[in-house]
């Protein structure tokens, strides 16, 4: 199995496209957003035109309401990848969600810890009445590991931290760490990764292109077919930052300012997980990036060169833009 990791905005969308045609692949997404129907601006969806003819799993799978889990991912993406494996093509995983991909790459078994509806509604109140800000405190306090790696505007799975710790008296965090992380595949796990300074710089001209293109009307037509407040889509960053200034909680430059600030956050938790994965071979894509091209098929290569048949007839390097 291949998998392309990385931080918001570093060029993994591109790449994967020409890194599939080369590599006869198929693309399984490893975004925890782009799963849901609608969400398609502020989660940089590569939508069916922009495919290039190659097959991708797990987008749009769900409506906005709907709840998904890592679990719920790892049983998708598993099913995804004997599907593509029975078509004689390369199981690809791609995306920017830690938890998703490190579950699926090393087999994490997730324990059935049961459901407490009274508690969860308890948090609720409590995030209602003193602040999301306070409810993830609450969660730091007593699981301060998955409190890094989790937003405080992310209620949901805020709250599904504290619920797990409140039915087995243990951090999700210790729940996972305790795994083997033994891999079922033979993985080759490229890590895309540049200058932080140069990162940034990408993710606020990625945020202004996605309101040049309509973001803040996607919100708008996400809340009129019943988008709650609570919702997944209200609480992902591009989504939430809108809802605020939409509810006249700030000016829209402050909800921008704030949309940049918090998808910089975002991209800085994202590269503290991936720190922690082992197996990652990791690549510079900054200015020099086609220069590294040819070293990221090499290692590709190194990693499958028993099973080339997955190569296709196309050259190795091409002239892509992995802007």
């Amino acid at each position: 199995m291949l998998v392309l990791i990385g931080p918001t905005a570093v060029g993994k969308t591109a790449l994967s496209l020409s890194l599939a045609k080369a590599w006869n692949a198929e693309i399984i997404s490893g975004d925890s957003m782009q799963v849901y129907r609608g969400m398609n601006i502020g989660t940089a969806k590569i939508m069916d035109a922009e495919r290039e003819g190659i097959v991708h799993h797990l987008i749009d799978i769900c409506d906005p309401d709907e709840a998904y889990s890592a679990a719920d991912f790892q049983a998708g993406a598993r099913a995804a990848i004997e599907a593509a494996a029975s078509r004689g093509k390369l199981p690809f995983v791609v995306g920017g969600t830690g938890l998703y991909i490190e579950s699926l790459c090393y087999d994490y078994k997730f324990a059935d810890n049961g459901s407490d509806e009274a508690f969860r509604r308890e948090q609720e109140s409590f995030a209602a009445e003193h602040g999301a800000e306070a409810l993830h405190r609450k969660l730091a306090e007593l699981d301060a590991e998955t409190a890094e790696r989790l937003h405080p505007n992310d209620l949901r799975r805020v709250i599904r931290a504290l619920e797990v710790y409140h039915l087995t008296g243990r951090a999700s965090s210790d729940q996972l760490r305790g795994e083997e992380k033994q891999s079922p595949y033979e993985l080759c796990i490229i890590g895309l990764a540049m200058d932080r300074t140069e990162l940034y710089r990408r993710i606020d001209k990625r945020v202004d292109l996605m309101l040049e293109q309509g973001l803040l009307d996607e919100v708008k037509t996400l809340i009129a077919g019943g988008a709650g407040v609570h919702s997944v889509p209200m609480q992902a960053i591009g989504y939430k930052e809108l809802v605020q200034y939409l509810h006249g909680e700030c000016s829209f430059d402050e909800a921008v300012i704030r949309l940049k600030r918090d998808t910089r956050r975002f991209a800085k938790r994202q590269l503290s997980w991936f720190r922690h994965m082992r197996g990652i071979e990791w690549v510079d894509a900054g200015e020099n990036f086609h220069n590294n091209l040819q070293r990221i098929h090499a290692i590709i290569a190194g990693k499958f060169k028993d099973h080339l048949e997955y190569t296709s007839n196309q050259s190795f390097v091409d002239g892509g833009n992995f802007q």
